[in-house]
């Protein structure tokens, strides 16, 4: 077991209260959670096919050197990179 957090945007209501069932919601699209690898793969799987036009971004706790992991789905100006084996973030410029 170990600890997830979701956060979505944009996502239809449907999705919403799927990730409810498994998770808290502690703020408007922000779920956390203790749950085990099987259940956060089937979360993600869920987040995949119900999202539509939204996005979302899924971390958990492991054993990294970070001491978490995380994917995205969607579109955000905001995409993972990986450096030297640690994930970080980079931001896209702005559409003008």
């Amino acid at each position: 077991m170990s600890m997830i957090m979701v956060v979505t945007e944009n996502v239809p209501p449907r999705l919403r209260g799927r990730l409810a069932i498994w998770l808290l919601e502690v703020r408007s699209g922000v779920y956390v959670g203790n749950t085990s690898r099987r259940v956060r793969e089937m979360i993600w799987q869920q987040i995949t096919a119900l999202a539509e036009d939204g996005n979302a971004v899924m971390a958990w706790a492991t054993n990294t050197e970070s001491g978490f992991d995380f994917q995205t789905f969607g579109e955000n100006r905001r995409i993972p990179v990986d450096y030297d084996g640690l994930r970080l973030v980079s931001f896209l410029p702005l559409e003008k």
